[in-house]
């Protein structure tokens, strides 16, 4: 019977994809002898807010997500980053194979919110590991499910997710806005003959800026 063990060895954001995603080199290792020929692997991918230290900017910046500081030995909790379908080929003691973890801009996700509010350091990733494996037993073939206590930990410099970000939208964030909202917006911009969005929501500040002044 396999006995199978997960380690992420590194993480990279993936280059000129359609959209930006993470790649999480995975090794996976039978102790026992014998061949796998295939594993139909499901990965749960979250990121574990508690197992970081968090500067007073940090703390400010995720009061939205998880409160005032003093509370957060109760809102700190697991945020799901993506649920992951991988395919993994046959081998014999261990292979490697890519998790590719999908990322967005959109500030309604929490996950986004969360690595968005840190400044460097490292997010703390836990892989949680399910699925069906395909194993040679005897002369023939053999089906097994992969226990649910298989998991692996990694720590994501935040850089990476950050320059990734840079590269796909330069000097850019991305809201997401009601379409009765929107259209407002989009009379307004017109109405004042305004380029672009940028221009139309700084004419907007600026003005709420001087009534409360």
């Amino acid at each position: 019977m396999p006995d199978l063990a997960f380690q992420i060895d590194h993480a990279e954001a993936m280059p000129n994809a359609a959209t930006p995603a993470i790649t999480f080199k995975l090794r996976v290792r039978n102790s026992e002898p014998g061949t796998i020929h295939s594993i139909a692997l499901r990965t749960q991918v979250q990121i574990e807010p508690v197992r970081r230290r968090y500067t007073s900017e940090e703390q400010a910046h995720l009061y939205e997500l998880f409160g005032e500081p003093e509370r957060w030995s109760k809102t700190l909790h697991s945020l799901l980053w993506a649920n992951v379908n991988t395919t993994v080929t046959s081998f014999t003691g261990s292979t490697v194979v890519d998790l590719l973890a999908p990322c967005t801009f959109d500030f309604n996700v929490a996950v986004t919110k969360y690595i968005y509010g840190l400044e460097n350091g490292e997010i703390p990733v836990t892989a949680l590991f399910s699925g069906t494996m395909f194993f040679a037993a005897g002369t023939g073939l053999q089906v097994s499910q992969i226990p649910w206590d298989r998991s692996a930990n990694y720590r994501l410099p935040v850089r990476v997710w950050k320059q990734m970000m840079d590269q796909y939208y330069p000097n850019t964030a991305w809201i997401t806005l009601r379409r009765d909202v929107f259209e407002r917006l989009n009379e307004f911009r017109a109405r004042h003959g305004m380029a672009t969005w940028d221009q139309a929501i700084e004419r907007i500040l600026g003005v709420a800026a001087e009534v409360n002044s």
